[in-house]
């Protein structure tokens, strides 16, 4: 008799994960980059980027796993790689640091470090849209193409979940965290 085991992907509270955030059976793992971790994080939580999670990378440990992220999205994903990798149970902090912010818990944070990858996103696509319409109303009106495509771009990401200039933004020297 062959019986197999359902994978379950448990959404945590801000309540329920600070219950279990600290406990010795649980290990905390934040799929942010690497400079949004090290700008702030949860207290005990270790850093292991969705963008090089892999099958093969995932860690592997006894504990309990819980995982989370900006908002609860990459963290989903994050845990499609550790059911690929074998895992039947996973947590994750639905909302996730924005959540745990707006419960007034906690966090270590470091003003010194990068801004996080949406604020640099902001104000780069705020940037380029202000200059377009500058541009356009005392140069050229074709300068409203580069409105137009920052705004395109906005709305792509917005629905796929894939921002290039994040990605861009991720591979300059200011982001790269040792």
């Amino acid at each position: 008799m062959t019986t197999t085991q359902q994978q379950q992907l448990l959404e945590l509270s801000p309540a329920e994960f600070a219950a279990q955030v600290n406990s010795p059976n649980t290990i905390v793992f934040d799929v942010r980059e690497q400079a949004e971790y090290a700008r702030e994080h949860v207290a005990g939580s270790q850093n292991i980027p969705l963008s090089r999670l892999t099958v093969d990378t995932v860690p592997q440990t006894t504990k309990n796993v819980i995982l989370y992220c900006q908002s609860g999205n990459r963290s989903r994903r994050a845990a499609e790689l550790f059911f690929a990798a074998g895992y039947y149970q996973v947590a994750h902090f639905d909302g996730g640091f924005t959540a745990w912010k707006g419960a007034n818990l906690p966090y270590n944070e470091n003003k010194k470090a990068p801004l996080p990858m949406m604020r640099q996103v902001q104000i780069v696509a705020g940037g380029l849209v202000l200059a377009g319409t500058l541009l356009s109303a005392f140069v050229s009106p074709w300068f409203l193409l580069l409105t137009g495509f920052v705004g395109s771009g906005l709305m792509f990401a917005g629905f796929t979940g894939f921002c290039g200039m994040a990605k861009i933004l991720a591979r300059l020297p200011y982001n790269r965290v040792k």
